[in-house]
């Protein structure tokens, strides 16, 4: 019996970010009780982070070169199995190094390539098979915090062995769940040649839209950097309990969950994808000037459900315009060139967030709300359609 299209990809997607939330907490954790230093356990995760930015987008290439994207991602995800379990016997600094950058590698182009396959699967052209992308998302998002929390209660401090064995077999789950998924086109024959592929990609690059795209995703989405880095500790040294800090940051995960489902799809039906990532990067000026300005709870608790318009609704955006902008048979690097943009200015105002910071405090937030105010024109002017982009789609 055939899986329905939505069904499919909805457990393929909890799955793999049950996986993430499972293992992402508690990775550091993991090296610590494996006597590692703090400064140790800093190398492994920047090396981590950079590896995923040069894995994501070579693997996404490869896949669209091979027209074998299923194959690619169960791959992926079972090598990055094999490698969680092989930190149970990796010993010293050296060897647990080397096997976190096998499991980055293999992990970095999941989620690119796990979007390339629904965004297609939800093109508006499949008239006899539609379905919201946001559906999945959705479900995506609240698989990630079930995984974090029913993983919080089968462990200790000092033994983190069953975050090892739930992250692997999930990823194997995630790697089984690939053969229920749907082609979403046509049968192509792979690439005949890097010569044809790196044509296809510099026309890909040549699409106007899609480079604006990139460039506003990015400067959205970096400016959650200072949030995730230094909201709690801001929070916290303005006396804020802990119970307090967690509703707070619930906040922004549960909107995250409802924009998927529920209002996302309908805004961006109303707005059009110009629209609603215009409408994100609005949220994220308010967002971000209210954080930078004040450490008040009631003024917080207000601005934070705006996550769900600063990161869910502009994914929404996002993945609409690359089904309509980007070929089928050029998703995954389409998606992977999206992912290693707000990867790199996320990593890079991550670094930088301390120094500003420690500097300015506050106003450091302020700062991230400039950047949302760069991303809100570009977002109008430069994602309107556009006749230039007709001349360089490769369909």
């Amino acid at each position: 019996m055939r899986v329905p299209a939505p069904v499919a990809y909805i457990a393929l997607y909890i799955a793999l970010y049950a996986a993430f939330g499972v293992a992402s907490p508690f990775w550091p954790k993991y090296f610590e009780i494996r006597s590692l230093t703090p400064e140790q356990i800093g190398v492994i995760l920047a090396a981590a982070l950079l590896m995923r930015l040069v894995a994501g987008p070579l693997v996404g290439m490869f896949a669209d070169f091979l027209q074998s994207l299923r194959l690619v991602l169960a791959c992926c995800a079972t090598l990055a199995a094999a490698a969680a379990v092989a930190l149970l016997w990796a010993d010293g600094f050296w060897l647990l190094l080397l096997v976190a950058l096998v499991q980055a590698a293999a992990l970095a182009p999941t989620t690119s390539i796990a979007d390339a396959l629904s965004v297609n699967a939800a093109r508006p052209q499949l008239a006899g098979r539609p379905f919201e992308y946001g559906w999945i998302r959705g479900a995506a998002s609240a698989a990630f915090v079930c995984g974090t929390l029913i993983i919080g209660q089968l462990v200790t401090s000092t033994d983190l062995t069953r975050v090892i064995w739930l992250n692997a077999g999930l990823l194997v789950a995630a790697a089984a769940v690939t053969a229920l998924v749907p082609r979403v086109s046509a049968p192509s024959s792979p690439h005949t040649g890097a010569s044809q592929l790196a044509s296809e990609i510099r026309a890909l690059l040549g699409i106007a839209r899609l480079r604006i795209l990139i460039l506003v995703s990015a400067l959205v989405y970096g400016s959650h950097a200072m949030h995730d880095a230094f909201a709690v500790i801001r929070w916290s040294n303005a006396g804020i309990d802990t119970s307090v800090i967690s509703v707070l940051w619930s906040e922004a995960v549960a909107a995250e969950v409802v924009v998927f489902f529920l209002l996302g799809p309908a805004l961006l039906n109303r707005l059009g994808a110009r629209g609603a990532a215009a409408l994100a990067a609005a949220a994220g000026i308010v967002r971000w000037s209210v954080a930078g300005t004040t450490t008040s709870v009631v003024p917080l608790a207000m601005v934070q459900p705006l996550h769900g318009l600063t990161f869910a609704l502009l994914h929404l955006s996002c993945m609409r315009l690359m089904a309509a902008l980007v070929p089928a048979r050029m998703a995954a690097t389409a998606q992977a060139a999206y992912a290693f943009g707000a990867g790199a200015v996320t990593a890079a105002l991550t670094l930088l967030s301390g120094f500003f910071y420690a500097r300015y405090g506050g106003g450091a937030f302020v700062a991230m709300a400039g950047l949302c105010g760069l991303a809100l024109p570009l977002a109008w002017f430069g994602l309107a359609t556009r006749r230039m982009d007709a001349h360089v789609e490769l369909r």
